[in-house]
């Protein structure tokens, strides 16, 4: 496990147990850049987003928002990455970098937007992978996975296109020619694939 692995799964660890008392204040995060996440109720910088809001104030999230069961050990999860890794012939340390840039390993976050799960699927996303429940691990995985084997036939296996297209969207990449210019989507990119080459590496 690398030493920024441990830092998020720690981070996930100690708002999961803060989600145990009534929420008081809004959560915010941010992912710096060597991949460590940052949580804080009181925002300094402007690099924090909201992660999860009073849900005493926002009762509108009540059903929605889901914190249980926070960052899992990533070795749970091998075991579908491989099936699902060797069924669409997709890089299993690649499938392990995305999940790692996306959800930090939580299968049940959820995005501002409705990103959702291990591989943050979009609803609609979801919907056209005929993924059942984005917060069951197996389902989302295997939705993700194959999104991304369509990704990467689609730019002919170029990785980082196909990054690009799972981060900002396909019609994004081809208004653009390429990666889009947004500092978000080329931050992702650089990210996943630092995590991709560490995977390999261990």
């Amino acid at each position: 496990m690398t030493k920024t692995l441990t830092i998020m799964l720690l981070a996930g660890a100690m708002i999961c147990s803060a989600a145990v008392a009534p929420a008081r204040a809004d959560i915010y995060r941010y992912e710096d850049e060597e991949g460590v996440v940052h949580f804080t109720d009181a925002p300094t910088d402007k690099r924090f987003k909201v992660f999860m809001r009073d849900i005493k104030r926002d009762k509108k999230l009540r059903t929605t928002f889901r914190l249980a069961n926070c960052a899992r050990d990533p070795k749970e999860f091998e075991p579908i990455i491989d099936q699902c890794a060797l069924e669409f012939g997709v890089d299993r340390s690649l499938v392990k970098a995305v999940i790692h840039a996306e959800s930090g390993y939580n299968p049940n976050a959820l995005s501002p937007k409705g990103a959702s799960g291990l591989m943050q699927l979009m609803p609609k996303t979801a919907k056209d992978l005929k993924v059942a429940n984005s917060f069951d691990p197996k389902d989302n995985i295997k939705g993700g996975v194959r999104y991304l084997r369509f990704l990467l036939d689609t730019f002919k296996g170029d990785v980082t296109l196909a990054l690009a297209a799972y981060n900002a969207g396909m019609s994004r990449v081809a208004q653009y020619g390429g990666v889009p210019p947004y500092q978000e989507t080329r931050t992702y990119i650089d990210r996943v694939l630092s995590y991709q080459k560490s995977y390999q590496t261990n």
